[in-house]
């Protein structure tokens, strides 16, 4: 049985495997330029976040219906809870959907019904995080935002992902200024690829309450001690960082050095399917590659549901720590 944990760095639209990715082709009638599954897995060779990019969004093309999003979000949650997650939060990308012709409300239906059943079915809770991609205008996002509002019953929080060099977190300032009037948690992917000043704007000029990847800060000393003072959390994603080539090898991540600093960090899968591995399968990469003992693993794994949006429910992340607390490693 895995540690239990929770998930908070995790795109949905990142989970679609190449099984179901020809399934949905099949039903919608989209011709995939892939003889196969195999010949898919194979292109899931990436040089860098853009070469990743350009094959996500190509591939999402299938999804376009409320089943497709509701069978892609179960079939998630089903990989999730093998793999010792007891509570997801669940990034999604509107714009990826509207700007080719599938309506939010179609998109957030189909997710929402995945996820009223994710307890009964699978034991894990859930809630949905509503990014903005940062390579479209902050216009978009604004307009995003407002199309998600009969939808703020179901969407706990708004991050920002897609490519960042060149889209540093001041360009969204307008619309997590509105996120936050409108009681929305914030999040946002900041010092993956781009430089650590993305990850101070982030705090500064967003007001996030976490930071998602934030492998960059430890360029920054400075920085790191302000993230260790203020309990600012981190969702890194180890394998996403081998395979899009921010980290050479594993046994080079920072991780270790990060717990040493007193960082907050937290292990996560990012988009699975791409990238080899959901959540267990990371923190079993992290123990082999960089030797962490149970206890650090343990710690990881408390990090998870402390950095979590649970704060509503204190009942039921005490029950989850305690949950970690009792794990028997070699059980």
């Amino acid at each position: 049985m895995p540690l239990p944990k929770a998930e908070l760095h995790l795109h949905i639209e990142g989970t679609l495997e190449p099984e179901l990715a020809f399934e949905l082709a099949t039903r919608n009638g989209v011709e995939l330029p892939y003889a196969d599954t195999e010949e898919l897995r194979a292109a899931y060779r990436f040089s860098d976040l853009q070469s990743f990019l350009d094959l996500y969004y190509a591939l999402m093309t299938v999804l376009r219906t409320e089943d497709d999003f509701a069978e892609l979000t179960d079939a998630y949650l089903a990989r999730a809870a093998a793999q010792g997650v007891r509570h997801a939060e669940i990034f999604f990308d509107p714009q990826a959907h509207t700007s080719r012709g599938v309506e939010l409300d179609t998109v957030v239906a189909g997710l929402v019904r995945a996820l009223e059943r994710a307890e009964e079915r699978h034991g894990v809770s859930a809630q949905l995080i509503m990014c903005f991609l940062r390579d479209e205008s902050a216009e978009s996002a604004m307009a995003t935002l407002e199309a998600a509002k009969p939808h703020l019953a179901h969407i706990a929080g708004v991050g920002l992902d897609s490519a960042e060099v060149g889209h540093p977190p001041e360009k969204f300032r307008e619309v997590y200024e509105a996120a936050g009037r409108l009681g929305l948690r914030k999040v946002a992917h900041a010092g993956e690829e781009g430089p650590p000043e993305y990850i101070r704007s982030a705090l500064d000029v967003l007001g996030v309450e976490r930071i998602d990847h934030g492998l960059r800060a430890m360029e920054d000393p400075s920085l790191v001690a302000r993230l260790v003072r203020e309990r600012m959390p981190l969702t890194l994603c180890p394998l996403s960082n081998v395979r899009l080539r921010t980290i050479d090898v594993l046994k080079n991540h920072p991780l270790p050095r990060m717990l040493e600093a007193g960082l907050m960090a937290t292990v996560n899968s990012d988009d699975p399917a791409y990238f080899g591995g959901y959540a267990d399968d990371n923190f079993l990469a992290v123990r082999e590659a960089l030797g962490l003992e149970d206890e650090q693993l343990r710690l990881l794994a408390r990090n998870s549901f402390l950095a979590s949006f649970l704060e509503h429910d204190e009942e039921r992340r005490s029950r989850y720590l305690a949950e970690v607390d009792a794990y028997d490693f070699a059980g």
